[in-house]
């Protein structure tokens, strides 16, 4: 069993394949965090928490000096009840008073996992050894309920957290903090991982030492955002790729998310996830309930690659969904770097010619082709076929290219509405505005309220029309800006700070319907690029766009990054021009070839103008992609060199049975009296032989991982090289 309880010591026991991890009842009433970390067989309270009187710890009613919630480590802290660090729960009541104090009343343990209704969440696979806790903690004055869940994946290593919130009194309600998840470490020795950024520029890692202050990363843009991905990391000080303690957490959210880490004054630390309470103020009727998001957390000994790899396995598997959950993505090529808003048919076909004589598979039609739009100032909501540059209609053009035998994909922004368009003249309020405040304008437009049921269907609609006008297979869902303006015409004064939760959950409804109406279309997210990559989409939408920013040299570090949580192959990585547009930098096509390759392949700029000596370059490039494409989208990753930490970077992929490994180096700049580079291969098995395919030399795994490769050193800007290695049968 997955989950152990000992009714009599009243303890929680959960394990995964690597993990332990302990709560249970003290003073009969109180839930408490006993410990979390390495595996072990069995809890006996060898780690029994100290009980001592410190000063200005108050103490709960009853209760003896030596014990005070201040220095309890707990599993859900209440606001005002004596501990002072940051809660996880607060409700303003009725009578304006805000002292919650929640004890514990019972539990559940149940084999399975159920949905969270109208919210994206991971799901178990018939095969996996899956089990839930549910523990009731009940607030007898207010009559509030707070149930915890954990879910606990065994083999795959994983755990998950959320919270349902019950109002059982006869009064209204307001929520204004319920966060997802709560651990109390007692030790501090540890140093944080972030992922920060900005657009084109995603997702960089920041590691420092955890101290004596509250360490917070959040977004209240509502989105996710490029600023901070809603993923930490605490590390041991000696944690590398490859050893040490990574305890890692995620959040299947969108939105406004917080994530922070408090060291106490006795050197404690709380760990803490879930939807920002900035400008949140949740309604809570009598009978009703609120549902936090969920958090997935995994503990690993063995360093962030071994972290990587089972979020890896288990986003792959227990969280994407539908028909291209376990498919091969196609190699496509998008029109938007070749053309941006001028096109017209003709050209569009000529693109659509030339990259399917190189072997390109789907051919992506962006931004421009609907409306009125020449520029980014006009026409969105206003989902028709530009009949000015598509006389023929958009079914022409897209049997035009399928007949090439390639597939045709589309792209939308369905959440934005220009201030010039059809759909804002007939509804000005179905947009997020306050009244008699003139509306904040980013990049030329404004965000729909999807909190109003009523743009839903009218979105669910123009797409469907859209979609089955034309043997459309793939779309780009863009999102290119935050929220602002927080107001809806539909909410009453006391709701308004719900627009942007009751956004996110419009926006998933919208999606969940499309997705399911549209099973066999493959769905890409975007956000400008990574301004919305979470595993929230992810649910819905088995890949995202990661950057606008498509220089490969840039790409090193935003994908790296990127790869600390997310698979491979949900990493939309193109090859585009040089001089790079976003840059300006000239990058060997060679180059750009492996570094797109490190993701989900395609191409973004126009083949037509390239010399025959390129288009043969990236036909050879696209052969050699799809002979190991089901290794470069679904095979382990092993991060070897950190763009970050030197003037290069490398990593492999192998397949899951061990028989490949596609090993790939980049430098950045080349250097006087360069040191000679060797790499190190990891993931191979240690006594079987490997042929490195091009030279037909032979080493044994061990060597290969041991003693390394030799990197040619190349007096070139910018150089790649890629090996690939198969075991010899």
């Amino acid at each position: 069993m997955a989950i152990k309880i000992d009714l009599q010591k009243q303890v929680f026991h959960l394990q995964t394949r690597e993990a332990s991890y302990v709560c249970g009842i003290v003073e009969g009433e109180y839930l408490a965090h006993f410990y979390y970390g390495k595996r072990i067989q069995s809890y006996n309270g060898s780690n029994a928490i100290a009980y001592i009187d410190r000063g200005f710890a108050p103490n709960p009613p009853g209760k003896p000096r030596t014990f005070s919630l201040d220095t309890l480590p707990q599993e859900y802290p209440c606001y005002g009840n004596g501990d002072f660090r940051q809660p996880a729960y607060q409700i303003e009541f009725a009578d304006g008073t805000r002292v919650s104090d929640l004890k514990y009343e019972t539990y559940n343990h149940n084999i399975g996992k159920s949905e969270l209704a109208g919210l994206p969440a991971t799901y178990p696979l018939e095969s996996d050894t899956c089990e839930t806790l549910t523990i009731s903690l009940y607030d007898k004055i207010a009559k509030v309920r707070v149930i915890l869940t954990y879910t606990v994946f065994e083999e795959k290593n994983m755990m998950t957290r959320h919270v349902r919130i019950i109002n059982e009194s006869t009064e209204n309600l307001h929520l204004l903090r319920c966060l997802s998840m709560n651990i109390d470490f007692r030790d501090s020795d540890f140093e944080l991982l972030t992922l920060y950024g900005a657009h084109n520029n995603e997702k960089n890692v920041e590691r420092r030492q955890v101290n004596h202050q509250i360490q917070k990363i959040e977004s209240s843009r509502g989105t996710s955002s490029p600023h901070q991905a809603p993923y930490f990391a605490l590390l041991r000080k000696e944690t590398t790729e490859t050893q040490g303690d990574v305890y890692a957490f995620n959040f299947v959210y969108s939105g406004n998310f917080v994530a922070q880490v408090q060291q106490d004054h006795y050197d404690s630390v709380r760990v803490q996830m879930g939807i920002n309470d900035f400008d949140f103020k949740w309604q809570l009727k009598p009978g009703q309930d609120f549902q936090t998001p969920e958090v997935v957390m995994s503990y690993t000994s063995q360093g962030l690659g071994a972290s990587s790899r089972d979020f890896h396995q288990f986003y792959r598997h227990n969280l994407c969904r539908g028909h291209f959950k376990e498919k091969s993505r196609p190699i496509l090529i998008n029109n938007w770097e070749a053309t941006y808003f001028d096109f017209e048919e003709k050209k569009l076909l000529e693109i659509a010619k030339k990259a399917q004589a190189v072997g390109i598979e789907l051919f992506v039609l962006d931004d421009g082709w609907f409306g009125k739009r020449n520029d980014d100032t006009t026409s969105l909501g206003d989902w028709v076929v530009n009949e000015e540059k598509l006389p023929n209609g958009l079914n022409n053009l897209a049997t035009s290219i399928t007949g090439l035998g390639m597939e045709f994909g589309i792209w939308f922004e369905p959440e934005m509405i220009s201030q010039v368009s059809d759909l804002y003249k007939q509804h000005p309020d179905w947009c997020l505005r306050i009244e008699n405040r003139e509306p904040t304008i980013g990049r030329g437009q404004l965000v729909l309220d999807l909190g109003n049921p009523e743009v839903i269907n009218y979105l669910f609609n123009a797409i469907t029309k859209i979609l089955e006008s034309a043997p459309i297979t793939y779309v780009k869902w863009d999102m290119n800006r935050h929220l602002t303006d927080l107001g809806s015409a539909i909410l009453p004064t006391i709701q308004q700070s719900e627009v942007v939760h009751r956004y996110v959950l419009g926006l998933y409804n919208l999606m969940e319907r499309l997705t399911t109406k549209f099973s066999t279309v493959l769905f890409e997210s975007c956000s400008s690029g990574g301004g919305r990559y979470d595993a929230g989409m992810l649910y819905y939408m088995p890949q995202t766009w990661t950057s606008d920013n498509t220089d490969a040299i840039c790409r090193l570090s935003i994908q790296y990054g990127t790869s600390l949580v997310y698979p491979p192959v949900t990493m939309g990585c193109h090859v585009s021009t040089t001089p790079n547009h976003q840059v300006g930098r000239e990058t060997p096509l060679q180059t750009r070839g492996v570094v797109a390759m490190a993701g989900n392949f395609g191409y973004e700029l126009d083949v037509t103008k390239l010399e025959p000596t390129e288009l043969a370059e990236i036909e050879q490039q696209i052969q050699h992609y799809k002979k190991y494409r089901d290794i470069f989208q679904f095979g382990d990753l092993y991060r070897l060199l950190a763009p970050t930490q030197a003037n290069d970077a490398a990593w492999s992929m192998v397949s899951r049975d061990k028989e490949i490994a596609i090993v790939t180096y980049v430098k950045l700049l080349s250097l006087p009296a360069a040191p000679i580079k060797i790499l190190k291969l990891q993931g191979l098995e240690e006594t079987d032989i490997y042929e490195h395919t091009e030279t037909g030399e032979c080493f044994s795994g061990d060597e290969l991982m041991n003693a390394g490769i030799t990197v040619p050193r190349v007096k070139v800007d910018f150089h790649s090289q890629q090996w690939i290695f198969k075991k010899k049968q």
